[in-house]
């Protein structure tokens, strides 16, 4: 027989389980739609290949320090093939109690090029849900995102679902300020690729690499 303080604790945790898991649906579930796009140089418009693609997809975990902090659940990588594309299939995982599914994040780089989304261009100015949805429709097709412009306003723009321009590099600081910055908890050895871009650079520059 299950002591009475025992029985009441249980009863407690099933039903505040029971009320989670009824208001947020998909609970322990996390799940995002299949990414895929197109990467091409700016100024000619032709297809880049080789261009590293990254996704890293976060989890906001409740109850921290402030209020909660979120955390990666999985990083992935591929390169652009010659027409310039990447595909990166939906992703569905399990998370712990207490989290639940955020943003993805988008880095995009190829040596002697700005990273995704370049500074100064209108796609800089999108959110996360904004960057998720332009991959996540068909290549090259047409609508509108909403924007951050000056002042912290939003503004409806055309986009190309999809096209990710990349404006070439010509100085040392130029290159210096385009190169994309790595999560602190995301080294080498989970995304080699992205690291093997980013350190040939450096070393073209005369800098230290990074691991």
């Amino acid at each position: 027989m299950i002591p009475k303080k025992k029985l009441i604790c249980l009863v407690v945790f099933v039903s505040l389980w029971a009320s989670i898991s009824h208001c947020s649906g998909g609970w322990l579930v996390y799940h995002k739609p299949e990414f895929k796009g197109k990467v091409i140089d700016a100024e000619t418009k032709e297809p880049i290949e080789g261009a590293v693609v990254v996704v890293i997809y976060y989890k906001e975990n409740f109850g921290g320090p402030g209020g909660g902090y979120t955390t990666v659940v999985k990083a992935k990588e591929t390169l652009t093939d010659k027409r310039g594309e990447f595909f990166f299939p939906s992703y569905t995982t399990l998370i712990q109690p207490l989290s639940a599914e955020d943003y993805s994040k988008f880095i995009i780089y190829k040596p002697g090029y700005d990273t995704f989304p370049a500074r100064g261009t209108m796609l800089a100015g999108l959110g996360l849900d904004g960057i998720e949805t332009f991959f996540s429709k068909p290549i090259g097709s047409e609508g509108e995102l909403e924007v951050m412009i000056k002042g912290g306003f939003f503004k409806k723009v055309k986009v190309k679902f999809g096209i990710a321009e990349l404006p070439k590099v010509k100085t040392a600081e130029e290159w210096f300020n385009a190169q994309p910055s790595t999560p602190p908890d995301i080294r080498s050895k989970e995304l080699p690729l992205l690291f093997k871009a980013i350190n040939e650079e450096r070393r073209r520059h005369g800098m230290e690499e990074i691991k």
